[in-house]
C-alpha cells in the first residue's frame, strides 16, 4: 500500500521544475516592469532628460533643487493634501452610514444596491470624468439645471476643486460601502444580543462597539485611500488641465505635465520620488496607528 501511496519520483521532479520556472517568471517580470523603470527614473531625475530630442545630460542635484524650490509644487502639494483629506473623510463618513443602512435586517433587494454602490468604482475614471465634465457644463449642463444656478464649475477659481472632488467622492463611497460591509457582517452577533439585553439603545451600539470594531477596517480603508489620492491626475487632465490658472493642481498632474507635455523626463522623475517618500511616510504613519489599534483591541 505504501508503494502505491508514494509519489512517482519523476512526477516530483517535474513539479519541482514547473514550480521554479513560475517563480523564475514572476521574478522577471517584477524585474522587468517594476525594479527596471524604478531604477531607471531614478537615475534620470540626476540628469536632463528630453527623449524627444535624444537629451541625457547630467545635471546633478538640480532637477530637485528646482522640485524644493518650485512654488508650484508646493501649491501643488498643498492643494493634493487638502484633496486627499476632504474626500477620504467623505469616503469613509458615507461608506460608514450607507453600510451601516444596508446592515439592517430590513433593506431589501441587498445585492442589487450593492452592486450599484459598488459600479462606479469600477468603471474607468477617464470615461466618469469625461460624463461629469458635460454635466459641469455652464450652459446645459446638469448639475445646474438641478441646482437652479449658473456656475461655471470648472472656469471658476471658487469651484473648481470643489468639483473635482465631488466627482472623486461619487466615484469612490461605493468601494468603502462594500469593504464597511463586509466589515459589519464579521462583528459577532453576540455581543450585540447582550447589549440589547443590558438596555444598550443602537446609537449606544454604534459609538461603544461598531466603531472601536470597525478601526482596522476604517484604517485600512484611510490607507488606500490616501495612496490613491496622491496620485490621482485623471480628472484634473481631463476636466481643468490644471486651471483656473493653478487653482488645481495636484502633485501627480505636475508629474503627467512635465513627462507627457514638456517632455522634461529628469525634473518630472525627481517630483515622482519626492511624492513617493511622501506616500511612504504617511503610509508608516498609517501602519503604526493601524499596528496601536490592534494592541488596543
Amino acid at each position: 500500500m505504501n508503494a502505491i501511496h508514494r509519489r512517482h519520483p519523476l512526477r516530483s521532479s517535474s513539479e519541482v521544475v514547473l514550480r521554479n520556472l513560475v517563480v523564475c517568471g514572476l521574478c522577471c517580470f517584477f524585474i522587468l516592469f517594476f525594479l527596471v523603470p524604478i531604477v531607471v527614473a531614478f537615475l534620470g531625475s540626476f540628469h536632463l532628460w528630453n527623449p524627444l530630442k535624444g537629451q541625457y545630460r547630467f545635471n546633478g542635484l538640480t532637477n530637485w533643487k528646482m522640485v524644493f524650490e518650485s512654488s508650484l509644487f508646493w501649491r501643488s502639494m498643498g492643494n493634493t493634501f487638502i484633496f486627499a483629506a476632504v474626500a477620504v473623510l467623505a469616503r469613509v463618513i458615507l461608506g460608514l452610514l450607507l453600510s451601516c443602512a444596508l446592515h439592517s435586517k430590513t433593506v431589501r433587494f441587498l445585492s442589487t444596491l450593492r452592486t450599484l454602490y459598488y459600479l462606479p468604482t469600477i468603471t474607468p475614471m477617464v470615461a466618469v470624468a469625461f460624463v461629469w465634465k458635460f454635466m459641469y457644463d455652464p450652459q446645459f449642463g446638469l448639475l445646474n439645471q438641478l441646482l437652479g444656478a449658473h456656475i461655471n464649475w470648472l472656469f471658476d477659481a471658487r469651484y473648481a476643486m470643489t468639483a473635482i472632488v465631488l466627482l472623486t467622492i461619487w466615484k469612490d463611497f461605493g468601494y468603502a460601502v462594500v469593504i464597511l460591509l463586509g466589515g459589519l457582517y464579521s462583528l459577532p452577533t453576540d455581543l450585540y444580543e447582550a447589549a440589547g439585553i443590558d438596555g444598550a439603545n443602537a446609537a449606544q451600539k454604534f459609538r461603544y462597539m461598531t466603531l472601536p470594531l470597525l478601526k482596522p477596517t476604517i484604517l485600512f480603508i484611510v490607507i488606500t485611500s490616501l495612496i490613491s489620492y496622491f496620485q490621482t491626475y485623471i480628472p484634473v487632465m481631463v476636466l481643468t488641465q490644471g486651471g483656473p490658472g493653478t487653482q488645481t493642481y495636484l502633485a501627480s498632474y505636475i508629474i503627467y505635465d512635465q513627462a507627457f507635455v514638456k517632455y522634461n523626463f529628469g525634473y518630472a522623475s525627481a517630483i515622482s520620488f519626492v511624492l513617493f517618500l511622501i506616500i511612504a511616510l504617511l503610509t508608516g504613519l498609517s501602519f503604526r496607528l493601524s499596528g496601536q489599534t490592534e494592541k488596543e483591541r
